[in-house]
Parts: structure tokens; C-alpha cells; sequence
């Protein structure tokens, strides 16, 4: 089996069109706000699903049915099997793939990072973002295959994380692989999450910018490392 994990719906229609054969996995959360510390895998659903409830209102069954379980297809996955991680570079899609690396650590399946390409230095934070079908497949024929020691750092990375160990996050953020480009710059903004975009906020806030409309656009332009949708920048703002 030929499985794929696509950070979100946004890539979904575009990447059926390149007719790359494989079964859909959809990652529709956003580990990188919110709670992720849980006993067990039950707490761990049952706390997001509270978390996602509170936030923005989502029905917590419709959670665990379009988001959870779709998550826990990854659980599936068994050794001979091929995985294609499609995820961006910044710390919103870092965080996910942190998490996907840890799941599939022990799988024995083959792993392969698929990332966004011909970016221009000034864009590497827009990912996915203005590729269409033939970009995907280009992609896809781009892909670097994700070593033992790639998946082992992913799963250090996910634990330092969830338990917001940021001395740590730097360190691991030293460490060199073709198929985590910009590890660095995301284990820093890891290391800082809980403070600097709210700095950031308070920043665009003092220079006369007031609503969502206005903050959100310099908060990318500042801060694009951290992949913030305007969700997560108007819970920073309703926190300020």
C-alpha cells in the first residue's frame, strides 16, 4: 500500500489531478497551538477534541470523525509499505510532520518527505501555496526518502515539543538532513512559541495596526516561519 499525507484540504483536489497513485490520508489539525501533553493516545484525541471545541467551535464527534480518525489511519501502516509525507517547511506544518515521523518510527515502512519547490528565499514560508497539479507531481518526483535517523530525530523533536523543552528544540534543531531543509529556523521558532508571536502581536499592535485584517498580514511578513493561518493570529489577538 502507497500512502499519502497531505498537510490539508487545500492540496487535495490538485494532487488527485496528477493521477500519483495511493491512498489519502488528510491532516486537518494544527498541533502547534493547543494542548498535545496527554497519559494516553484517549486523553491526547479527547483533550484536543476540547481544545478544538472551545476554540472554534467544531462539534467534538464531527472532530473525531473528519479529524482524528483520519489521523489514526497512520496506525495502519505496516513494514513493505510506502509513506509520502507531504508537508511545508514552517513550524505549523513542522509540528505535524514532527508528529507523522514518530507514528510511522517503528512501521518498517519506507518513508519519503515530499516538499514544496522553486521556492524564491523570500517565499519558503508560503509552502504549498501556488502549486497546482503539475507542481505536485514535480514534487513528488523531488521527493528525499527519510532515513532510521531522520524518523528517530522527528520523534525527539515531537517529545521536546509537547513537553516545550526549548533548550532542547535548539539543539535537535543543529541537526542536518536532506529531507528536513529549514530544521533550524523551525526548532528555534519551536523553542519560543509560547511568547514570541504574542510579542509579535503586541509589536504590530503598538504601530497602530488594530484589527485581524491589519495584524494578520504583517504578522506573516514578520513571523511567516511560524505558518500562522489567521486563526491561530486572532486567538493571539482576543489573548492580548
Amino acid at each position: 500500500m502507497i500512502y499519502h499525507v497531505l498537510p490539508g484540504d487545500a492540496q487535495v483536489e490538485d494532487f488527485r489531478k496528477t493521477g500519483i497513485p495511493g491512498e489519502l490520508i488528510v491532516f486537518r489539525e494544527a498541533f502547534v497551538t493547543g494542548p498535545i501533553e496527554a497519559v494516553d493516545v484517549n486523553e491526547f484525541w479527547e483533550s484536543r477534541a476540547h481544545f478544538v471545541l472551545g476554540v472554534y467551535g467544531e462539534d467534538e464527534i464531527a472532530y473525531h470523525e473528519k479529524v482524528a480518525d483520519e489521523i489514526l489511519k497512520m496506525a495502519d501502516i505496516q513494514s513493505g509499505e510506502e509513506v509520502n509525507l507531504w508537508f511545508e517547511f514552517d513550524l505549523f506544518c513542522s509540528v505535524n510532520l514532527w508528529y507523522c515521523l514518530n507514528e510511522v518510527k517503528d512501521s518498517g515502512a519506507t518513508v519519503y518527505r515530499v516538499a514544496p519547490i522553486n521556492l524564491e528565499p523570500d517565499d519558503v514560508w508560503k509552502g504549498f501555496g501556488g502549486h497546482g497539479a503539475d507542481d505536485l507531481a514535480a514534487a513528488f518526483e523531488s521527493r528525499t526518502e527519510i532515513s532510521q535517523a531522520d524518523l528517530d530525530r522527528g520523534a525527539e523533536l515531537w517529545r521536546a515539543f509537547r513537553a516545550r523543552e526549548g533548550s532542547t528544540l535548539r539543539k535537535l534543531g543543529d541537526y542536518r538532513s536532506a529531507s528536513m531543509p529549514f530544521l533550524k529556523e523551525a526548532a528555534e521558532a519551536a523553542s519560543e512559541i509560547d511568547t514570541r508571536p504574542l510579542q509579535i502581536v503586541r509589536e504590530i499592535r503598538s504601530e497602530g495596526f488594530a484589527t485581524l485584517d491589519e495584524v494578520f498580514p504583517e504578522f506573516k511578513k514578520r513571523a511567516g516561519v511560524y505558518g500562522f493561518g489567521d486563526l491561530q493570529v486572532e486567538r493571539l489577538l482576543d489573548s492580548n
